[in-house]
């Protein structure tokens, strides 16, 4: 029903990825698979709703609507079987600020907190810019997939951390954490008494044959101790609308967000995006379901295409997300020379690893939400520049 393959000119629209080449990588011919949104028009009926919300002609200030969480909670439900009350739901303008905020709000400055590391870097902004410690618990590799290392994880709680970030699904690895996982950190939360902020932007583009589990789902324990910071940006190609929303059963949590929110007077409701989100929840679903098996699609086809023509390049096989996870360091170059075989010699733009933390160090990351054409230019352009790095 949906064309993912048609390309969409991006270009001169004020597009964060398409419009700063030039600026950010000295190259105007980049082409750029970096940042995380995506290439295809958001479903229709969101298209839809934004026209109607446009049409009438008022854009003032807004309020949130029943209607809005109501189409979140359905959307939980049917999704990830996850049965949220409309009153655990308060709106925030990003996922970054719901991290940041939860930093600020629920530690002090010297405190550590703690990251597993390699991910998203601003995991760590929202530490050290807020005069916190980063506690990192670097994941553990095996058999293509990232685990954790709960070992070295109950050190870092024993050693006085009380809040830690978790990115399930993970980002930059696409890893789909396991109830068993998941149940196993949990335990360790509660015994040391660690506050857990839940990033699950990523929770609908799971792959086929793999399924989300919310931390929060786990159990009346666990939810009383996490706030999960959501969005149907990611989902649903709208990160410009600027729109998220935290779930907190806990009152005590979730009024500290709400209070703080309003001290900044970021608790008013942005004028178009809870139509866009309503829309999607509602009448996106076919959308989504045919969007993930051509990001499926896209990953098999570049885990292929690298074994065949760049077979030193190690890839990890996504089980969520729309990002690929390359292990380059048998280029032997450290990140200043993957920003000149990126953007000088293949002409692409890929997120270089090290801004994931120190083990991201030698890695690439690509934007695989893309028509098929345009990942395989990428890939060749890659290809063709590195292929004469490979170490012998």
């Amino acid at each position: 029903m949906y064309d993912f393959e048609r390309k969409v000119d991006r270009r001169n629209t004020r597009s964060y990825k398409w419009d700063q080449s030039e600026k950010l990588f000295g190259n105007s011919n980049i082409l750029p698979l970096w940042v995380a949104d995506m290439d295809f028009e958001s479903p229709p009926a969101v298209k839809e709703a934004l026209v109607r919300r446009i049409e009438s002609g008022i854009y003032g200030y807004s309020v949130t609507g029943d209607s809005y969480k109501q189409a979140i909670v359905s959307w939980y439900s049917r999704r990830h079987d996850w049965e949220l009350q409309p009153e655990w739901i308060t709106d925030s303008p990003g996922i970054v600020t719901s991290l940041s905020l939860s930093v600020e709000l629920l530690t002090q400055p010297g405190d550590e907190v703690i990251l597993q590391s390699p991910v998203y870097y601003p995991f760590y902004d929202v530490i050290n810019m807020n005069d916190r410690k980063v506690a990192k618990n670097p994941l553990i590799l095996k058999d293509g997939r990232y685990e954790m290392d709960y070992g070295h994880l109950e050190g870092l709680m024993q050693g006085g951390a009380k809040l830690l970030l978790l990115c399930n699904p993970h980002n930059p690895g696409g890893t789909v954490w396991k109830r068993e996982e998941l149940l196993r950190l949990g335990e360790l939360c509660l015994r040391y008494g660690v506050t857990v902020i839940s990033d699950e932007i990523h929770c609908d583009m799971i792959m086929p044959g793999h399924k989300h589990i919310p931390f929060a789902s786990l159990s009346e324990e666990l939810a009383d101790i996490t706030v999960t910071t959501l969005a149907a940006t990611k989902t649903f190609n709208l990160p410009g609308l600027q729109t998220s929303y935290i779930v907190a059963s806990n009152p005590e949590l979730r009024r500290k967000f709400e209070r703080k929110l309003k001290a900044l007077s970021l608790h008013m409701s942005h004028f178009f995006a809870q139509e866009a989100v309503e829309a999607a929840y509602n009448e996106g679903e076919a959308w989504l379901d045919e969007l993930i098996l051509h990001i499926a699609g896209n990953a098999e086809y570049a885990i292929s295409y690298l074994a065949e023509h760049l077979p030193a390049v190690k890839v990890m096989r996504p089980e969520a997300t729309y990002l690929l996870w390359m292990n380059c360091r048998a280029l032997g170059l450290d990140a200043a020379g993957l920003k000149k075989l990126m953007y000088k010699e293949a002409e692409v733009a890929f997120n270089e690893g090290s801004v994931f933390g120190t083990e991201g160090e030698g890695h690439l990351r690509i934007n695989l939400a893309c028509p098929r054409s345009v990942l395989i230019e990428a890939l060749q352009r890659f290809s063709r520049a590195a292929a004469p790095y490979v170490q012998q």
